[in-house]
């Protein structure tokens, strides 16, 4: 029987080295960011609507594949070495399928922000960026599924060390790529961009040599076969998958508009916005840590049938969620104008600073509801319940959170901190509304574990 302090270690072993991986994971956009922060504004904001499509469209395949997490965590719980393996290769094709119409948005950046009333010539320049990480996005994809099976099978750490690898990997082709160094010609955005595709192929690859290297699939894995290639099998993956994908799209949409509205208001906003953006991102990667290793542990205890230890474990998640982003809130009050300046050497753009350091007490407003819901989203995944998390995101960030934010920030004259307002008041209902939904209805009355 496990109490509360148990489920506090055991998440907090699990966590740890994920959310040093996801860090190190968006440290890729940051290291972008900062680095052609230096260049000039231009260069900020270009990345910055880049990075936007990509991120938005990417992490719509990333929610396909993370539908195998529950049949891979309960599988490993039960002691289902074959049903670990064919989750594994089921969320790989799954991978590779959602690359293919990915691929084809990426093409099209351009047009689609122009459509969404943003610079043309940002946009152009954000196509380019996009484009030049097109060799990396089936990696990228191909590595998310490695690292959720191997997290599933509570084995985090080989992740995290790739990871911080690749982070290095990415400063370094930035520095030569974007400046010109060694010889090579100074591309700017391009740069970035190349360097951040290399990285993604760089990341797979070696997470698969250490698997392969070490043993890691050894007990948890099947030769491929045609029941590997299961329709099946693949759409319960997907049907998992789906609302996971649209649990993601729909918060980070929400966010991606909210850019969008930003580019509207001009590029002093729109610098800012990315900024506060960037940290508030940063910051949310340990409570997204915490909820990756909460959905590996409730998969775990409930495929081992300890409902109640799920539920446990759910509720330690929540209290760990909570008090990080706690500090995280008060760290962005501290230090509201010194982590602004780190983005910016230019010293006429003391506008974009000056608005980021008074959204900033904003954005520190809502970590607290951030780190619960993300937490809340990780809880169900763990469950296989994922279509309750889409719902309640529909509702608190396209019928609350963005008409809200649209009023205050163009009907009433609020700008860049009415957006912001408007988002945190979203924030609130989603968090408010997932914990009490897994509180009422959460892992402890799961009665029978997912099948592969």
């Amino acid at each position: 029987m496990t109490t509360h302090a148990n489920e506090f270690s055991m998440i907090a072993r699990l966590s740890t080295p994920v959310i040093v991986t996801q860090l190190s994971t968006m440290m890729l956009g940051v290291i972008d960011n900062v680095m052609l922060g230096h260049v000039s504004v231009e260069a900020l904001n270009s990345s910055s609507l880049g990075r936007l499509w990509i991120i938005g469209t990417c992490m719509l395949g990333i929610g396909l594949v993370f539908g195998m997490d529950p049949f891979v965590s309960q599988a490993h719980g039960a002691g289902d070495g074959k049903g670990a393996g064919l989750a594994l290769q089921r969320g790989l094709i799954v991978g590779l399928l959602a690359a293919i119409p990915i691929a084809v948005l990426w093409c099209f950046t351009e047009e689609a922000l122009v459509f969404f009333n943003q610079d043309p010539q940002l946009a152009r320049e954000a196509e380019r960026y996009a484009l030049a990480q097109l060799p990396g996005l089936p990696f990228l994809l191909a590595f998310h599924a490695l690292r959720q099976y191997l997290q599933g099978r509570g084995i985090v750490r080989p992740a995290m060390w790739v990871a911080i690898l690749g982070m290095g990997i990415n400063a370094l082709g930035n520095w030569v790529l974007i400046f010109g160094k060694l010889g090579a010609p100074a591309l700017g955005v391009v740069g970035a961009g190349l360097a951040t595709g290399a990285t993604q192929i760089a990341l797979f690859l070696m997470l698969l040599a250490v698997v392969r290297r070490a043993r890691l699939a050894q007990g948890a894995w099947t030769p491929w076969s045609r029941e590997s290639f299961s329709p099946r099998g693949i759409a319960r993956v997907l049907a998992i998958g789906a609302p996971i994908s649209l649990q993601i799209g729909l918060e980070l949409w929400a966010f991606q508009i909210m850019t969008l509205w930003a580019g509207e208001l001009g590029p002093t906003s729109l610098a800012a916005h990315t900024i506060v953006l960037n940290l508030a991102s940063l910051s949310f990667m340990v409570p997204l840590g915490i909820s990756i290793g909460t959905s590996t542990r409730v998969g775990n205890l409930l495929g081992a049938g300890d409902r109640y230890g799920a539920q446990r474990a759910a509720h330690a998640a929540f209290a760990m969620g909570g008090a990080v982003m706690l500090i995280c809130a008060l760290i962005f009050l501290v230090g509201r104008r010194a982590l602004p300046a780190l983005y910016i050497a230019d010293p006429d753009s003391a506008a974009v600073l000056e608005l980021a350091s008074s959204v900033l007490p904003i954005a520190a407003a809502f970590q607290l509801f951030d780190g619960l819901q993300v937490v809340g989203g990780g809880i169900l995944r763990g469950m296989g319940r994922t279509i309750p998390g889409a719902v309640i995101n529909l509702v608190g960030y396209y019928i609350l959170a963005l008409p809200v934010a649209a009023a205050m920030c163009f009907g009433r004259g609020h700008g860049l901190q009415g957006l912001w307002w408007g988002l945190s008041l979203g924030l609130a209902a989603v968090a408010a509304a997932l914990v009490l939904w897994i509180v009422f209805r959460g892992p402890k009355r799961v009665e029978r574990r997912l099948r592969a």
